[in-house]
């Protein structure tokens, strides 16, 4: 998740600011705007001639930014998957650097009415657009058994998603499961044993959250994207909360950052080889034990920062 205080402050807030190297006259995109942590510090940083584009699925964060008046800065109703499209249409030829906040923010979590947290009783939703796609509840009405427990499995990693498919479709005959209380009250009977300082929900409603916004497969479009429109010398920044996200983008950054293998014995020279188009900077960032303590939701975050060459 995109972990953030109350105030809204995203974790790494700095150090990813940081790692864009932030130039006064520079071209930036942050994908996930959330309420515009981020955007905040990057516009601190840039002068006059500077541009911001923000990005963001949701209509509320979207809103939040329409509220900002700089003349930098540009709010779009839009995922970070379509990056290059967003680009296009307004004519920016390359940026200087990307931020991606990956998940969902603490102000998606506290919104009752969203569905996303199993702590607060609401519609069973979990769409950060709630006008496309289809909401987890009605995705759970119909889908198999076998379907329900590979997505469990695979996006929550949870080792009991096959107790937990049998009982959300035992349950569904008995009726409609509409509220993240329901849902959650049925992983919890589900689960035999509890992981100590978790809800027996809480990798359940990943996975669900993951699938429903095609969080994985939209992480994926963007990142071959980011290589082709950042400039010479711009910075990715990725920040994930989900190993499966963090190894999508270490994966990425390594098969970008070396020389594709070739068969041994022959005969190129290394010199001869075209270059790598990214250059991994410093290693893997994780928040420092006093932010993890003022922000529990920021324990699980990694953050990545690669160079385009």
């Amino acid at each position: 998740m995109r972990a953030e205080t109350v105030a809204h402050a995203p974790v790494l807030a700095l150090e990813a600011v940081d790692g864009l190297r932030v130039q006064a006259d520079g071209t930036y995109v942050d994908g996930t705007f959330g309420r515009g942590g981020h955007s905040r510090l990057i516009l601190e940083r840039l002068g006059p001639h500077g541009r911001l584009i923000a990005l963001d699925k949701d209509p509320a964060a979207v809103a939040a930014g329409r509220e900002w008046v700089d003349p930098r800065f540009e709010i779009v109703h839009s995922g970070f998957a379509q990056l290059a499209e967003v680009l296009r249409e307004r004519e920016v030829a390359g940026l200087d650097g990307l931020l991606l906040d990956l998940g969902v923010s603490s102000g998606q979590l506290e919104d009752a009415a969203r569905g996303f947290s199993f702590r607060l009783d609401g519609p069973l939703d979990m769409r950060m657009d709630p006008a496309r796609g289809r909401s987890a509840a009605d995705w759970l009405a119909s889908v198999s058994e076998r379907e329900l427990e590979e997505v469990i499995k695979n996006y929550g990693e949870e080792r009991f998603a096959k107790q937990v498919a049998r009982a959300v479709v035992a349950a569904r005959a008995r009726g409609p499961i509409a509220t993240t209380r329901q849902f959650a009250e049925i992983v919890a009977k589900a689960i035999p044993t509890r992981e100590p300082g978790q809800d027996p929900a809480t990798r359940s409603f990943q996975a669900l959250r993951i699938h429903t916004n095609a969080e994985l497969e939209e992480l994926s479009l963007v990142l071959p994207q980011a290589v082709t429109c950042l400039r010479r010398g711009g910075r990715l920044v990725v920040i994930s909360f989900h190993s499966l996200e963090d190894r999508m983008v270490k994966r990425f950054f390594r098969r970008n950052s070396g020389f594709d293998r070739l068969p041994r014995k022959l005969p190129v020279r290394e010199r001869d080889l075209p270059p790598p188009p990214l250059r991994v900077v410093g290693k893997a960032l994780r928040p420092p034990q006093v932010e993890v303590a003022r922000n529990p939701r920021a324990r699980s975050a990694v953050m990545r920062v690669a160079e385009r060459l």
